[in-house]
């Protein structure tokens, strides 16, 4: 018995692993597939270029590169936030209490997810329509996972399964933030205040990781 429940945690274990490298593969993919957005400049800013008598703005270079950083977190976030309304979906069938738990917790975590979609949006176009309208649309992700678990598996999703869009979905992530989240960071920040903010990051995630392990029923855990 013991040793038929070592191979299966040495199995999910691999699972994740091999679905973590191929989630950062597949990414990588999408990323060079993705075209650099072009940038329509406002009136003010054609109105600076015309009294520069240049033709050209110095920043447009810049403000493209970060636009191009928004849409591809947008799409990262978008995927990461497919299997999270599954996992509401799924804890919600075991008990109304560890459903609402999960949709806190993630609702929390949504919160940084959607600000950093925006922020290089709104940075890039100077549009608030356009910077909520990417942030929302990434959200929706989620409600749409929700309906396709409830559709193609009513009663219960293989753990298998799971834990495999689960280790592609952070392996999304690992690439979003090492390929695009933390440069604009040391950009904008500095390294240093880069850094202190990762780490006060997963320390908050840790936290709210241990609050919601406690909260949830002894039969389950994270």
């Amino acid at each position: 018995m013991m040793d038929s429940q070592v191979l299966v945690a040495l199995a999910l274990s691999l699972v994740g692993g091999l679905s973590t490298s191929i989630g950062v593969i597949m990414f990588a993919l999408v990323v060079s597939f993705i075209p650099e957005p072009s940038i329509v400049p406002s009136k003010d800013e054609k109105q600076k270029q015309q009294d520069d008598g240049s033709g050209k703005d110095p920043m447009k270079k810049h403000r493209r590169q970060v636009l191009f950083s928004g849409i591809i977190t947008a799409i990262g976030i978008s995927l990461h936030n497919f299997p999270e309304g599954m996992a509401v979906f799924l804890g919600s069938i075991k008990g109304l209490r560890v459903g609402l738990n999960l949709a806190l917790a993630i609702a929390l975590h949504n919160i940084p997810e959607g600000v950093a979609v925006a922020l290089p949006v709104y940075f890039a176009t100077q549009s608030k329509w356009q910077a909520f309208k990417l942030a929302t649309l990434s959200g929706f992700a989620e409600p749409l996972g929700v309906l396709i678990v409830a559709y193609l598996f009513p009663s219960s999703l293989s753990p298998e399964i799971l834990e495999g869009l689960l280790g592609s979905v952070g392996g999304v992530m690992a690439f979003l933030t090492l390929h695009e989240m933390l440069p604009l960071a040391f950009d904008y920040a500095g390294q240093k205040q880069a850094v202190k903010a990762v780490f006060l990051g997963m320390a908050f995630m840790s936290a709210s990781l241990y609050f919601l392990e406690i909260s949830l029923p002894k039969d389950i855990s994270l």
